[in-house]
Formats: C-alpha cells, sequence, structure tokens
C-alpha cells in the first residue's frame, strides 16, 4: 500500500481518502448487519448468549440432579458413543443442545408473529410446499 492509502496506525484508510483527512469512520471500512440486532426478540438474544457462552465462563456453579436408574443407563450409554469423559460433560452437552432448541423455536415464533400467520414468502422459482408434501415431511424418522 502507498502512504495515500494507508490510514492511521498503518491500517487501510477508506476508499477514496488519503491519509490524515477525518472522516466519520476515522479510517475504517464499517459493515452493517445484514439483520440489525433490534429484530431478535429478547427471548432469543438470551437463547442465543447461552449457546455463546459455553466454554468462555470463569466460574463454575454446582447443579444436583436426580436420575432414575434408566435415566443414568442412558446417560452413561450416551457417555460411551459420543466419548464423553464425564457426566458433567455430557450433562452440558445436553443443555447446549436444549438452548439450540429454545433457539430455533424462539426464532419460528418470532417468524410466525411476523407474517400474521401468513405463509412465509418462498424464494424466486422455488413453488411452496403442498399439504402432501409437508404431511410427508412430517412423518419422516431421523
Amino acid at each position: 500500500m502507498t502512504p495515500e492509502t494507508r490510514g492511521k496506525k498503518g491500517k487501510p484508510a477508506v476508499p477514496g481518502t488519503k491519509r490524515g483527512e477525518a472522516s466519520v469512520t476515522r479510517g475504517r471500512i464499517t459493515r452493517k448487519p445484514l439483520i440489525s440486532k433490534t429484530t431478535k426478540s429478547a427471548k432469543t438474544e438470551q437463547y442465543s448468549a447461552l449457546l455463546r457462552v459455553g466454554s468462555y465462563s470463569r466460574s463454575t456453579e454446582v447443579a444436583q440432579v436426580r436420575l432414575r436408574p434408566d435415566e443414568m443407563a442412558a446417560l452413561r450409554l450416551v457417555m460411551q458413543s459420543l466419548n464423553l469423559p464425564s457426566v458433567s460433560d455430557a450433562l452440558r452437552e445436553g443443555l447446549r443442545l436444549l438452548s439450540r432448541e429454545a433457539a430455533e423455536v424462539a426464532a419460528s415464533e418470532e417468524i410466525r408473529a411476523f407474517y400474521q400467520g401468513a405463509p412465509a414468502p418462498t424464494p424466486a422459482g422455488v413453488l411452496p410446499a403442498t399439504a402432501e408434501e409437508l404431511a410427508a415431511a412430517d412423518e419422516i424418522e431421523w
């Protein structure tokens, strides 16, 4: 980069500006997100924050849980198949999945509320699903 195309401290300047010129962005190119945070509900934000926090928290809390023998056997089987070293790791993974599910439910409720009962629009060239296709999709098991 030439000196004219560099901003302060060697960072790229906004295209079309010269070194030392004052601009609203102060020499940085800024981008706006496609979806602003104001469109998300507080509930969706809380669930999203739970998903982000995961391994970043520095303190821990103890939570007691009572499991029936069949639930504990199922948990041990899951721990073996997913190669999880401890019950705590298995329960954390379960909580992470529950948080993801709750975020998806909250997002679907927001979409339903936004369209007020009308079907969501489909992309150009895509036909809406028929009642038979929706019923067949409901029958599919993972």
